[in-house]
């Protein structure tokens, strides 16, 4: 077990102390070899670069992560269905980069406070994932943060319909990863889904989750 993957007794991992440990110093990573596409590695990932956009837009995302009793959830929002895009996905709160954010952690705080009324006081940044690119033309960084459970919520209706949380634990448990096949031109590719509670974490989103399961939960990460 690495340094700061504890567990107690019963040989529970906390998962607050692993994320630290292994997400802690780190910083946005925009080089081109970094990115991801859809939570695959580096390699596969670079194998997809004929189909990024061609014109990508910075944005950021905060990865909420909130320290209840039991143990932490990940915060996740279900957009408004009259959005022009992504209407009714499953996604973090975020978005592109505006010219009053110094950085990608600006741009999530900002955005979060906008989405779903989450206080930047409540948030301790944990660390960074490598930046994923979407297929409707963004760069997003996501900023891994705890969040102090003692918040309420004041949505912007207009952005987003509701909220939920689901288990760091669930979402780390490989028997709840879903895989289907892809085709990105020649190549077919293993994808992951993470249903939960009858609502599917699919896309962007279960990549990111994806990456931040193989970065924090596996033994020896990528």
């Amino acid at each position: 077990m690495r340094p700061g993957a504890a567990a107690d007794d019963a040989g529970r991992i906390d998962w607050h102390a692993r994320i630290t440990a292994r997400l802690g110093g780190s910083a946005p990573a925009h080089e081109i070899e970094e990115w991801r596409v859809s939570g695959l590695g580096a390699e596969l990932s670079a194998k997809l670069r004929e189909f990024y956009p061609t014109r990508l837009v910075p944005a950021a995302v905060l990865v909420p992560l909130i320290e209840r009793p039991e143990g932490l959830t990940v915060l996740l929002t279900q957009r408004a269905t009259h959005l022009k895009n992504h209407a009714g996905q499953i996604s973090f709160p975020g978005g592109r980069m505006e010219a009053q954010d110094a950085n990608p952690l600006a741009t999530a705080l900002r955005e979060t406070e906008e989405e779903i009324g989450l206080g930047r006081e409540l948030v301790t940044v944990a660390g960074y994932l490598p930046d994923h690119v979407i297929v409707s033309g963004y760069r997003v960084t996501p900023v891994v943060g705890f969040v102090r459970d003692a918040f309420s919520l004041d949505l912007d209706v207009t952005e987003v319909q509701s909220t939920f949380e689901v288990p760091l634990s669930y979402i780390f448990d490989p028997a709840n990863h879903v895989r289907r096949r892809r085709a990105f031109g020649e190549l077919e590719l293993e994808l992951t889904d993470i249903p939960f509670g009858g609502r599917n974490i699919w896309g962007a989103t279960a990549g990111m989750l994806l990456t931040f399961y193989r970065m924090v939960a596996l033994e020896a990460p990528p």
